[in-house]
C-alpha cells in the first residue's frame, strides 16, 4: 500500500482503533499495531515495520500516561524500576531485528501471541499478597477514592523486564501486552493498576527503541516516517478514549478481549505464513 493522502487518513484511523483498544487493555496497543503492518505490508523488512510500530506504540503509552496519571492509577515506584530493567534489552531488540528474514519473524510473532493468549486464557487472578520479607509492600488511593493495596516482589520482577524489553522492541509490540499479564498474575498488582503501570514501563521502554531505530535509519525506508506520524496522531486521541472505557470495564472482562485479540492475530499470521 503506497503512501498517499487516503492512505495516510486510513493509518490515522487504523491508529486510532489500535489506540482506544491498547490503552483499555494496558498493552500500548503494538501487539495488534505490529501484525497489522505485517499483512498490510508484506514486502518490507521486519526492521522498518517493527521501527513503526515501536514508535506508534510510544506515543500510544505516552498519550496513555498522560490519562491514568489523571486518574492516579499508575504505581510510579514500581514503574520506574521495571521500565528501568526494560532498557538494555530494548535497545539490544531495535539492534538485532534487522539481522531475521521476513518469514521468520512473523512465525515467532504468532508463537509469542498464541502463548500469551493461552496463559490469560487458562490462568486466574492471584489474591493479594500478604506482605512479605524482600516484597516491596503498596497501597494506592486512585483518583475516585478506590484502596489498592499489594506486594510486589521486585527482584523477578526485575529480571523478567529484562528479558521483556528485548522481546518487545525485536517484535514491535511495545511490551505492553507481556507486561500486563507479568504484573498482575506473577508480581500480584491488581489488574487496574497493572494496566496503567505498563503503560508508564512502556513509555520508557519504547521511546528508547525508537531512538536506537533513528539512530539507526530505520525510517528511512518504506515511508517509514510518515505512515509513524499518520498512526501516532491517531493513536494519541484513541488513547484518551481507551483509558476513559477503562474506567467502566472490569478486570475479567479486560482480560478476556486481550486474550482473544492475540488469538486471532497469531492465527492470521500463522495462515499468511
Amino acid at each position: 500500500m503506497a503512501f498517499s493522502g487516503s492512505s495516510a487518513l486510513l493509518l490515522v484511523l487504523l491508529g486510532f482503533a489500535v489506540g482506544a483498544f491498547g490503552t483499555l487493555v494496558g498493552a500500548g496497543g503494538g501487539f495488534i499495531l505490529a501484525p497489522i503492518l505485517l499483512v498490510l505490508y508484506p514486502h518490507d523488512s521486519a526492521q522498518t515495520l517493527s521501527s513503526i510500530s515501536i514508535a506508534v506504540v510510544f506515543f500510544n503509552a505516552l498519550s496513555g500516561s498522560v490519562a491514568y496519571a489523571r486518574q492516579q492509577r499508575i504505581d510510579l515506584r514500581v514503574g520506574g524500576v521495571l521500565g528501568a530493567a526494560t532498557l538494555p534489552g530494548s535497545i539490544a531488540g531495535a539492534l538485532l531485528v534487522s539481522q531475521v528474514p521476513r518469514q521468520a519473524f512473523d512465525l515467532v510473532m504468532a508463537a509469542v501471541l498464541a502463548l500469551l493468549a493461552l496463559w490469560l486464557l487458562t490462568s486466574k487472578p492471584h489474591p493479594p499478597r500478604a506482605p512479605r520479607s524482600g516484597h516491596t509492600h503498596r497501597i494506592l488511593i486512585d483518583a475516585s477514592g478506590q484502596r489498592y493495596e499489594y506486594d510486589v516482589p521486585m527482584l523477578p520482577g526485575v529480571l523478567l523486564s529484562l528479558v521483556i524489553g528485548f522481546v518487545s522492541s525485536f517484535l514491535g509490540i511495545g511490551g505492553g501486552v507481556i507486561h500486563v499479564p507479568v504484573m498482575s498474575q506473577l508480581l500480584g498488582l491488581p489488574v487496574h493498576i497493572a494496566t496503567a503501570t505498563s503503560h508508564f514501563v512502556l513509555a520508557i521502554m519504547s521511546g528508547t527503541a525508537t531512538l536506537t531505530h533513528l539512530a539507526q535509519g530505520s525510517y528511512r525506508a518504506g515511508d517509514g516516517l510518515r505512515r509513524s506520524i499518520a498512526l501516532s496522531v491517531g493513536v494519541i486521541v484513541g488513547a484518551q478514549l481507551g483509558a476513559r472505557l477503562s474506567l467502566k470495564t472490569s478486570a475479567p472482562m479486560i482480560q478476556r478481549l486481550l486474550s482473544l485479540a492475540l488469538l486471532a492475530i497469531a492465527a492470521r499470521l500463522i495462515a499468511d505464513a
